[in-house]
Parts: C-alpha cells; sequence; structure tokens
C-alpha cells in the first residue's frame, strides 16, 4: 500500500534527519537490500545444497568413519540443510517482497481496486479524526 502524501512528507523529513545526525549509517542502511533477496543469495543456497549432497555421498564411500560415525556424511548433511535453508528463505522473502509492494496478478485487479478504495476511506476517516482533535 502506498504511502500518504502526508506520511511521505514525514518520511523524508526522518531520512533528512538521520543523514543530518549519523551519516555513515545511513549510508549504510540505504545501500543494504533489506527486503529484496538477491539472485546471488538463492545462487548460494542452491551450490551448498549440491555441495552437501556429495560431501554425503562422499562420506559414505570413506573408510574414515571414527567411533562409527560417518564425520564427512555428517557434515554434507549439515551443510546441504543450511543450503536449503538459505535458498527457502531467499524464496520465501522474494515472495513476501512482491506482495508487499503491491503488486497482484491481473485478475485480483477488482479486489486489489475495493481493498485501496477501503484503505482510503479509512485513511481519511483517520485524518479526519486526527484533526478534530487538534
Amino acid at each position: 500500500m502506498p504511502l500518504s502524501e502526508h506520511e511521505q512528507r514525514l518520511l523524508d523529513q526522518i531520512e533528512r534527519a538521520l543523514y543530518a545526525e549519523d551519516p555513515k549509517f545511513a549510508s549504510t542502511v540505504r545501500g543494504a537490500r533489506l527486503r529484496k533477496p538477491s539472485r546471488r543469495r538463492r545462487l548460494q543456497g542452491i551450490a551448498l545444497f549440491v555441495l552437501g549432497v556429495a560431501l554425503l555421498v562422499f562420506g559414505v564411500m570413506l573408510p574414515f568413519k571414527p567411533a562409527g560415525i560417518p564425520v564427512v556424511s555428517l557434515l554434507g548433511f549439515l551443510v546441504m540443510f543450511v543450503g536449503a535453508l538459505l535458498t527457502l528463505t531467499a524464496l520465501r522473502q522474494g515472495g513476501d517482497a512482491t506482495a508487499e509492494s503491491g503488486e497482484a496478478p491481473a485478475s485480483g485487479a477488482a479486489a486489489r481496486d475495493r481493498r485501496s478504495s477501503f484503505s482510503q476511506r479509512m485513511e481519511e476517516r483517520f485524518r479526519k479524526r486526527f484533526d478534530d482533535e487538534r
């Protein structure tokens, strides 16, 4: 849902104050990709998963098993698990990012318009109440 003009002005004012107060932190935060997972992160997760599978299989073939525990296979499983988690969280965040940005399929355009008009009405009611309290 897009910000109203008043909210956008407040956000701009907060950003200017942040830049004035701590420019190093502000530039760090601005450069970070907080909501959009990178394609690189997904590819890293897939590569870790494949490496984990290879280590798992290689560990089963190796005769090196201290105390009867296939250490290399266990390490491979852990690497595979981390790779799967990395990939799945990147994919899930990617789905959330599109949902937050307001993108919807063409078939849901009417529902989005209804939600938009409802939210606009609620925003107007809030503004009226806020202005009346002053």
